[in-house]
């Protein structure tokens, strides 16, 4: 990525901008040349509000070509010299500006008066656009459920919550403790830590992995008592376990505010192992059903923000798999040609290109600016040679397709059901007792191995991994076990046998499960796995974790009142995975583990019954998923009518 020269652009650094409540903002403002003259012709503007530092390096801020982070001040830069006023404002309580942040809340109203402050500008021609990834999202989106005149157009990346106690925050009843470890890494960096030598020591002094093997904390024993604001909104998000009038504010809760959101061009960027798998794709499906305007949705194999990288994880999804070369040269250019669409229609768009060749590009009709009003790309990860390559990462493959929604109208439900000999198949049980019994203890949950989530480190990683406890895992109990998840006494395990022909997943699976328990609340963990069969470089296969799911069964009657079990009462729960894309590949095997913790992800549930975020006592649980004729347990699968892989797919 090349910036223009300092001097071709005007900027205007820590404006300090009013609120409705008297608390002021501070924002860079960076100008096309001339722009700032007398009479000068207005432009449109883009706007940027993050928690991360207006003018900081941004570690998103990268293409293929050029792996070494801008900073933000680069990036407006680039827009500015390309014709738009770009604004960048630190969050309230972040940074440069004043008040207090409270993750969130607050930005749905900030957003709106930032808005009317720029429009006022005799540099502002009334449109303004908005981009962020993450938190950046977020504040999109919040900022739109109050229909804000002059919002032009829209580019939400990996955020902007349609539900964030559906997924975000909490997930099935659970909740995500990523709150937790970005809580305390930003706690690090606020402005109450830089003015206070006493509160940032104090912070430092936490072993935040520590920590994660001293649960429960409480209010005032945590890694942030010496935070108290980040501490105080954390354990507000962990106690209210009821999906309340609290988790239906606006910045939490787009559902209940699409018919407010003004009908304008919105792009939606998102990924298989990212947390918010499901907001991409509902608010994608909700303002495409709604708006006349393009509602764009892109959805690839990465990781949190990291679509120029072809890897996550333990596997690599080849050369085609990320946005570079793509759908633009890179992430930078993909910005300006949708910018330049919504705001300056008939200019050219960005030469793609980059350091492959484009695979599997989207049919014209759905590429044109001019095409229809809505249109998904999504990564079909598998296909891949399954070697090891030089990076030690599994080759996975995949291919990109393109649909104008979602999911792509030849999906078809497929059933599996889980048998009490440990088979996956489409044939239901026979018996009428088949029944499997474990234990699930709350000191020693089972270990997160990847999946979808963000902002975890040190603790925890998101992506895809073979499912292989490791000496360098996170465990609760760090003498736990080394060695395949499956091996574990609390971990059911589901097979199909070696598939004849390959099984195409594409969209949102779901796990019906029969269930019972001795305790009066407890949890129950869905994942799904690609097996593949033992090579040479595997020699005792990969189990690549696909997606999964949790269910807190207190939630059972639904996320509005809690109904706790009788002893051995039988009860039928639905845990619904993220949905994804991937090809199960012939000689594969298609696995769902079933258990109770997927631990530090997310919290683990005591199986007493407490209140959530608030339990001191815990019970060893022991919990049965019935599999027989009365019961029959199964996986209800999306599945794409089986095609050839097509040539660039496998990569050696």
């Amino acid at each position: 990525m090349s910036t223009p020269p300092t001097g071709a652009v005007t900027e205007l650094h820590d404006l300090m901008v009013p609120m409705r409540d008297g608390i002021h903002l501070a924002t860079d403002v960076y100008l096309p040349s001339g722009t700032d003259q007398l009479n000068a012709p207005a432009v449109p503007v883009i706007m940027e509000r993050t928690p991360y530092g207006k003018s900081a390096v941004s570690r998103a801020e990268v293409s293929a070509a050029s792996p070494e982070p801008m900073t933000r001040r680069q990036v407006a830069r680039f827009f500015a010299s390309h014709g738009y006023a770009v604004v960048m404002q630190d969050c309230r309580g972040r940074y440069a500006s004043e008040g207090q942040f409270i993750k969130y809340i607050n930005e749905a109203e900030d957003g709106v008066d930032t808005l009317g402050w720029i429009r006022q500008q005799p540099w502002c021609d009334g449109r303004v656009a908005t981009m962020g990834l993450s938190y950046g999202a977020h504040t999109q989106l919040a900022l739109a459920c109050l229909a804000p005149q002059g919002l032009a157009c829209m580019l939400m990346d990996s955020g902007g919550f349609s539900s964030a106690y559906h997924g975000g925050i909490r997930r099935g009843g659970a909740f995500e403790l990523k709150q937790a470890t970005w809580a305390y890494k930003h706690a690090l960096k606020s402005p109450a830590t830089a003015a206070d030598s006493s509160r940032k020591h104090a912070l430092q002094a936490r072993d935040i992995v520590d920590w994660f093997q001293h649960m429960p904390w409480r209010p005032g024993h945590s890694p942030l008592q010496a935070a108290p604001e980040y501490e105080n909104y954390l354990f507000e998000q962990w106690r209210n376990g009821l999906f309340s009038d609290y988790w239906k504010q606006i910045g939490l809760y787009a559902e209940g505010h699409y018919d407010r959101i003004p009908d304008i061009p919105i792009t939606i960027i998102g990924s298989w192992y990212d947390p918010y798998v499901l907001t991409c794709i509902t608010n994608f499906t909700e303002l495409s059903r709604r708006h006349r305007s393009a509602t764009r949705l892109l959805m690839g194999p990465w990781t949190h923000g990291n679509r120029s990288r072809t890897w996550a994880g333990e596997v690599d999804f080849g050369p085609h798999s990320i946005l570079d070369g793509q759908f633009a040269p890179d992430y930078l250019h993909f910005r300006l040609d949708w910018f330049n669409q919504c705001l300056k229609p008939g200019l050219p768009l960005a030469e793609t290109g980059g350091p492959e060749p484009k695979q599997n590009e989207p049919p014209q009709e759905l590429a044109a600016p001019g095409g229809p009003k809505s249109s998904v790309s999504w990564f079909e990860m598998g296909g891949g040679s399954g070697r090891r390559d030089a990076n030690d990462r599994l080759q996975h493959g995949g291919q990109w397709c393109h649909s104008t929604q979602w999911p792509p109208p030849q999906t078809r439900q497929h059933e599996l059901y889980l048998h009490a000999d440990g088979r996956l198949a489409q044939q239901p049980p026979a018996s009428r007792d088949g029944a499997l019994h474990y234990c699930h203890d709350p000191a020693h949950p089972v270990p997160t191995l990847g999946g979808a989530l963000t902002s975890g480190e040190p603790v925890m990683e998101g992506g895809p991994f073979d499912q292989r406890v490791r000496a360098d895992t996170f465990q609760y109990q760090p003498d736990d076990p080394t060695g395949p998840l499956s091996q574990r006494a609390d971990v059911l395990v589901f097979t199909t046998e070696p598939l004849a022909q390959d099984l195409v997943l594409c969209g949102e699976l779901q796990a019906e499960l029969w269930i019972s328990s001795d305790c009066p609340d407890t949890d129950f963990t869905v994942k799904l796995i690609d097996v593949y069969p033992p090579s040479d470089d595997y020699p005792e296969g990969f189990s690549m974790n696909i997606c999964d799911g949790i269910f807190r069964v207190r939630y059972r009657q639904g996320w509005q009142q809690e109904v706790f079990l009788q002893p051995d009462e039988i009860c039928r729960i639905v845990v619904v995975p993220f949905a994804t894309a991937n090809r199960f590949c012939a000689g594969h095997r298609l696995r769902v583990d079933v258990s109770s913790s997927n631990y530090p992800h997310f919290d683990i549930n005591t199986n007493t019954g407490e209140a959530e975020g608030s339990a001191r006592h815990s019970r060893i649980a022991t919990n049965t998923l019935h599999c027989n004729a009365r019961h029959p347990s199964r996986l209800i699968l999306p599945l794409l009518p089986s095609r050839p892989e097509p040539h660039g797919g496998n990569h050696d």
